[in-house]
């Protein structure tokens, strides 16, 4: 059973860089076909898809973000990872990490990482 846990702070400064990570265990984050995305919801909103990176590490991300936006992987932690530039306290939202399957289709999540930007 494949599962994803996102880790990083949770209170980060306006114009910071925020920087999350996310630890895959049960599964490679290379074997083929896969694809692991950074996902966020504001309070009491929709979720907001933010990017993904394959399992070749080509990337691709939201057109609103990519400015600000970078995923990376660490192969040898199993791990992939977020890094929002110039946050402001409208990135305060929880950050998901997910895994796509093979057919597009989100299977498996993290629990989610809250996190506040202040002023």
């Amino acid at each position: 059973q494949v599962q994803v846990q996102e880790s990083g702070p949770v209170l980060v400064k306006a114009s910071q860089t925020l920087s999350l990570t996310c630890t895959v265990s049960g599964g490679s984050i290379t074997t083929s076909y896969y694809r692991w995305s950074w996902i966020r919801q504001p309070p009491g909103k929709g979720l907001e898809w933010m990017g993904v990176i394959r399992y070749d590490g080509r990337t691709a991300y939201s057109p609103s973000l990519n400015s600000r936006t970078s995923i990376s992987t660490n192969t040898s932690k199993n791990q992939f990872s977020l890094q929002l530039s110039s946050v402001t306290p409208e990135d305060t939202e929880v950050y998901y990490c997910a895994r796509y399957s093979a057919r597009s289709a989100i299977d498996f999540w993290g629990p989610g990482n809250q996190v506040t930007v202040s002023t």
